[in-house]
């Protein structure tokens, strides 16, 4: 993969962690509000708006990235978000990691890894 390549992944995986971890935040802000109707509250919640901007622009780059490889492997790389997105869970919101959890994303990061480097 070049390196121009890889980093437009690591533009795209970043943003859809930040987005998620976004998504994640406003639906807390929901239902810590206690107010009735989540779906109404989160349409007025600014951390869902810039998370959709934030998935809106990460989709430029995607499109950048599919211009630049094969589908087959831009896909499999951009999988490489469960990582991600399990350590920003556990970091940002003190969500448990366990063993099966571990085994079961390292082994697709891997596979992944593999398959999507390869040439």
């Amino acid at each position: 993969m070049s390196p121009r390549a890889t980093s437009l992944l690591a533009i795209f995986l970043l943003g859809t962690t930040a987005g998620q971890m976004l998504f994640k935040a406003a639906s807390l802000r929901g239902a810590r509000a206690g107010r009735s109707g989540l779906w109404p509250q989160l349409a007025l919640e600014p951390l869902v708006w810039i998370g959709i901007a934030i998935y809106a622009l990460a989709l430029l780059v995607w499109l950048a990235l599919v211009s630049l490889l094969p589908l087959w492997q831009a896909v499999m790389v951009a999988n490489l978000d469960i990582l991600l997105v399990m350590v920003g869970g556990r970091i940002v919101y003190g969500e448990r990691i366990t063993l099966p959890r571990v085994v079961a994303v390292s082994l697709i990061t891997v596979g992944v890894a593999l398959a999507g480097w390869s040439s």
